[in-house]
Formats: C-alpha cells, structure tokens, sequence
C-alpha cells in the first residue's frame, strides 16, 4: 500500500502476537548523503542473545530482483536493558552496537527480513524466502508497490495481508516505526526517528554520554583535550575507559589518562592528551577516541571520533610539482635497450613493436582497481609533502588520509581514469575490491582491454568533485578547472595515447565522437598539449613507480618524439634513437632563474640559438635570441610560458614561470 504521508500517518496489519525478535524500526532515507539510515530490532525480552539470527536486506528493484544485497549476522551480539539493538553506521546517534558503512541501506522499494539462519545462507544475490522467516518489513520511499515481493512474503500466513510501507519522499527526515495494540495488532507510523528508544516511550531510560573536543585535526607536539558530557547528572562515580590507539598510531605517540571518571553529581569531565613530537616521517594518522566499555545504563551518544594527527616530519623531493616543474632530477629507469626493438621501423611495424614492449604477455603485470589506490599514493606523491597525493586538474596536493570511501566527494580525491571507463569499455570485476600487493598480479595480453579499468598508467589522483566534473568529457572538451595553469596537459595526453597502443580495441581520434564505445578525443588537442607541456621530472618519477609495479613503462614520457613518429609530424619516417640528441645534453639544458621576473639565462648552450616564447594556449607571445653564458631581458606579463628551443634536430620545450 501507498498513500501520501501525513504525520503519524498509520499502517494497520493484521498479523498479531510477538515474535521472539522483530523489526521495531527502520530509516532508510535521511536528508542529504544518506549518513544516519539504521535498522533497529526488538526482542521480547530484554539483554536478549542473537546467536543464530541474521538480517538480511533485499532488493526490490526491476535489476535486484527481490534478491538480497546486503546481509548482517548476529552471532556474538545480544539486545540491551530495553530489548534493542540498534544497527546502523557511526554517524548514528545514539551510536549503534552493530556498526556499518554509510549509506548501505537502500530506499525502496525493497525489503528487510529476520531469519534465524546464518549469514553463508544469504551470499550476495539470494532471492528472497519465507523459509525460517521470523519477521520481515517492505518499505519504499514514496514508490509504487513491489507486488512481487508482497506475493513473496504473503505466502507466510503469519505475513497474508502484509503491506508495503511507505517512509516518505525521498530525503525525507521519518523513520517506519513498529506499535502493537492492546489485542496485538501490529501497525507502523512514518515519524520522528527514536533510535535506541522503545517507539512508545516507555522503557529504561538511559543516560547519553557525549565525547568533544575542539579541532578534528592537531599537529605533533600540540596537546588536545577531549571532555565527556552526559546529558542527566550522574548518580554515583561514573568510571569507564577510551582507547586512543588506532592503526599505526599508538602509545609511543602520546602521553595522557585514558581512565576517566565523571564524580557523582556532575555531568562533565575532561582529559588532556599530550601528542609526541617525534622525528620519524610515519605519515599523517588518525586517532579514534573510542569508549572502551560503558555500563548498560549508558549510552554512548557519538563514539569512534576521529582527530587527525599531522606529522611534520615529511619529506620533499629533488624536484618540482607540475606547476613547479624541474627537468633532468629524475633518471628513467628503464632497462638498457628496453627501446631497441623499435630502431629503423615506421608507420604499423613501429605500433606493434611498441605494443609488444608495453603489452608482452608473461613480463607485463596487471594489479587489481583497489591496488591502484596503493601505486596512486607513491606514483603522485606531491614533491613538497610526501604525505600528500598531487591532484591532476585542480593542481593542489591533498591527505593521502583523504581518499574517498564514501558517497560524500567533497574535499575527498579517488582516482580518475584519464581513458573513461566508459568510453573504453572497461569496468571492475569482483577481485578488483582486493588490494593483494605488488607481488601478486593477473596475466595480462594486448587483448586483455579488462585492464585498461587499473593500469596506472591513465589513473590519477584527482579531487572528487572535479572528477566528477570532468565525467567522460573528451579531452578538448573539458580543458580543466578555471583559474588553473594546465600543468596536466601534456600528461594526459601522453596518459591516452599510451592507452591507444597498450590496449587494441581503444583510439584517440579527432572531434569528440559520442556513442562509440573505445573512441576518444580530441587527438588534435592532446597533440598540442603533448608538444606543448614535455614531460617532467614529476612525469618521469610516476613512470618509474608504475614500472615498478607493473613492469612496462610509458614510452611517451620516455621517449616524447615517438610521439610524432605515429601521430604527428614524421608519421611515415622511420624511427632511429640514436639519431636523436643524447639524455645528457638535453637534461644539461636548463632555464635560470625559474621563476623569474625580467631576465633569465639558458645554462648548457653551446652555441646561438633562436627561442620562442609561447603561451600556455599555444600563441606565439615573443621570438628571443640566446646566446651561451647571457641574459635574455624581458617584458612579459605574470604567467607561465613555454620556451621552444632547437638543439641540432631537437626541439627542447621548457617552462618559464614570470612573477
């Protein structure tokens, strides 16, 4: 049934009398990212054992079938003074005894059901049942009727007239709350959420205990105090522990009393807590202040409180940020002749000679989507702060500690395929939810277009809502935030281009086709951007982390010219690495002062040369004479810009920062 909800609206059932353990109430739609949904149990008696009981959530939708998505087994946990046990998430409050993930229970119209079973009989997928049923509830969100899953559940005499109950809209602030009458019939209202509160009002009352403290986030060697307020005075002496320990963060990074006592009387106590500045580089850490045991008249009201503790022993590296960038500080690592194959061979022969470098079968090594969150962390790391990722468009380093886990993006970075998965076709498996470490691996082929989904080659760190933003925008299309320098263009260019020959089935082409599953755009734009942002140092570091994980590098960072060999100015030419200008005298050619403001020198020239200055977009701003050991005097505006150089047959393209 569904009609339009009222306050204290009421939803008469027939079935009578108590089971042993029933559905005393449900909220499975709360305003914004759905942060404070729970499901909360009844037993008839209270400090009830739920050993051998099991929740399970099912399904409703045209694609879930009635089958079950999400299960929670009981075994260890019992119900408190009042009969309840409140399963929910952390942001819950009261806080839950069983705790879950945010935002796991869906809206409807689906359905939640007791058994007395375990959790292996209910894997992910299972259709819904009446066997060893002990109480169920269909719910929706102001839906149409899962007429399907009523028939389901009717078939149980106890359940014959059961009825789909609605909570409210979507974003709604109710939850479908259990009332039985005098005579035992059972109805549900949609009203205020009473979590870990009988739904009449009756019951043990317990006191609520709340933790505070000022900042989420502190740095080593600050002290913090954490205060404990309940919500009624205390009768006698309330005593009870925290835990602070959590992960890598232990004793050995503070000093404190984790014994605490409210006095009789009183509602409020405070510890304070004293953060060890040390010189070891351990990376940012969370703590969690955590109740370690409450008595059964207590409740906690928030718990699992996370605080941040900064490490400021972090390292820099020996070179720059892509808007800070440094050439020549970072040595390839590739193997001697990794290359070779490719001397003397053009057009197709020289694709599939790269491809058999980049894609050979029993060398080259594929890691799962989860792993990439590990490679992310190393390969972007941010030169200035080793606890940091560096975030490809915004161009800002970020917590690693910040990674997204959850609905809510915001200020959260996840990893961002530069190929969209949806234009290439590739999509997680359910072994790519393992991080198994770099030394277990899958096999992978140039067919084996599965894992273009977590080749770190084209993931980057990248903020949240700007990933979003971004969606599967072809590139030319999406240009990156405004207000930002463009620092990833060539990056992602070169990020694609590696894609269209590692993997067959994927091209980059010219325009932005829509519809065309492993087509992408514009190859145009990412040519200008390849030519007109050359890798870095920061560029050739990520190449040598992801070689060392995967076991084949990105030619395009290596190599940038073979660049133009199969898509741009020498297509049809045959490719000769010994023709070009050694890694030697191109890294001794460097631009001083950088940044600058009216002058800057060419260090490493040998003889007169004709420079060209560019904007980032690609204009030609200005057309410079350098001579070896002088200053070029200049006039240009606060920005950055683009130096071209030609050494012999190489052109050499450097930033200039101008302040």
């Amino acid at each position: 049934m569904k009609g339009i909800l009222c306050c204290l609206i009421a939803f008469c059932m027939t079935h009578v009398g108590f089971s042993q353990v029933v559905i005393n109430e449900l909220d499975c739609d709360t305003p914004g990212v759905d942060t404070m949904e729970f499901v909360e149990l009844l037993s008839e008696t209270p400090n009830f054992p739920l050993d051998g009981y099991v929740v399970v959530f099912f399904n409703g939708s045209a694609s879930g079938m009635n089958s079950s998505y999400f299960t929670v087994d009981l075994d260890g946990y019992q119900t408190d003074i009042n009969g309840l046990l409140l399963i929910g998430s952390n942001s819950v409050s009261p806080v839950p005894q069983y705790l879950i993930s945010e935002n796991v229970i869906q809206n409807g119209a689906d359905a939640v059901a007791i058994y007395q079973a375990d959790d292996i009989d209910f894997p992910e997928e299972t259709t819904a049942t009446i066997e060893n049923l002990v109480d169920v509830l269909i719910y929706g969100t102001a839906d149409a009727d899962d007429t399907d899953m009523i028939a389901l559940f009717s078939q149980d005499p106890r359940f014959a007239t059961i009825q789909q109950i609605n909570e409210g809209s979507g974003n709604n602030t109710n939850s479908i709350q259990r009332f039985v009458d005098i005579n035992d019939n059972v109805t549900y209202t949609a009203t205020t959420p009473t979590p870990r509160q009988l739904n009449d009002g009756s019951g043990v009352v317990l006191n609520g205990i709340s933790i505070a403290v000022a900042q989420s986030q502190y740095d080593e060697g600050e002290s913090f105090d954490i205060t404990f307020t309940s919500e009624t005075p205390v009768t006698s002496d309330l005593n009870f522990n925290i835990l602070l320990s959590n992960n890598g963060f232990d004793a050995a990074d503070f000093t404190g009393n984790l014994s605490i006592t409210i006095p009789m009387n009183q509602s409020t106590t405070t510890t304070t807590i004293n953060l060890i500045d040390d010189s070891d580089d351990e990376g940012d850490e969370v703590t969690r202040i955590r109740f370690e045991s409450l008595p059964t008249e207590y409740l906690a009201l928030n718990n699992n409180l996370e605080i941040r503790i900064v490490d400021n022993d972090f390292v820099v590296a020996n070179f720059g940020t892509p808007i800070n960038p440094t050439f020549g500080n970072v040595a390839s690592t590739q193997p001697d002749g990794y290359y070779d194959s490719l001397d003397g061979l053009a057009d197709g022969a020289l694709r599939q000679a790269l491809q058999d470098i980049i894609a050979e079968e029993g060398v080259v090594r594929a890691q799962t989507y989860t792993d990439i969150i590990d490679i992310l962390k190393e390969a972007d790391q941010n030169p200035e702060n080793s606890n940091e990722v560096w975030l490809v468009y915004t161009e800002q380093g970020r917590p690693k500690l910040d990674f997204q886990t959850g609905s809510d993006n915001t200020g959260k970075w996840n990893r961002e395929h530069t190929y969209p998965r949806s234009r290439g076709g590739f999509f997680s498996i359910e072994d790519d939810d393992f991080a198994d470490g770099i030394e277990n691996f899958w096999n992978t082929t140039a067919d084996s277009l599965r894992h273009g989904n977590s080749d770190a080659h084209a993931l980057r760190a990248a903020d949240g809502v700007e990933n979003s933003s971004r969606n599967n925008q072809h590139y030319g299309q999406y240009i990156g935030p405004v207000n930002t320098q463009g620092s990833f263009y060539g990056d992602v260019a070169r990020s694609v281009l590696y894609m269209e020959i590692r993997f067959n089935g994927l091209q980059v082409v010219n325009g932005f086709p829509e519809g065309t599953v492993g087509e992408l755009g514009d190859l145009a734009t990412l040519l200008t951007w390849h030519r007109n942002d050359p890798p870095d140092d920061f560029e050739m570091n990520r190449n040598n982390v992801i070689y060392n994980w995967q076991f084949n590098r990105n030619p395009f960072i290596d190599q940038p010219d073979l660049v133009e060999y199969i898509w741009g100015t020498n297509v049809g030419d045959a490719w000769d690495q010994p023709l070009s200008v050694s890694e030697e005298v191109i890294q001794a050619v460097n631009v001083v002062p950088n940044p600058t403001t009216g002058s800057f020198a060419i260090n490493g020239l040998k003889e007169t040369s004709i420079v060209k200055v560019f904007s980032l977009e690609g204009r030609l701003v200005e057309t410079l004479t350098a001579v070896p050991n002088q200053s070029i005097a200049i006039n240009l505006s606060s920005g950055i810009y683009l130096l071209q150089l030609q050494i012999g047959t190489k052109t050499i393209v450097n930033k200039l920062v101008v302040n």
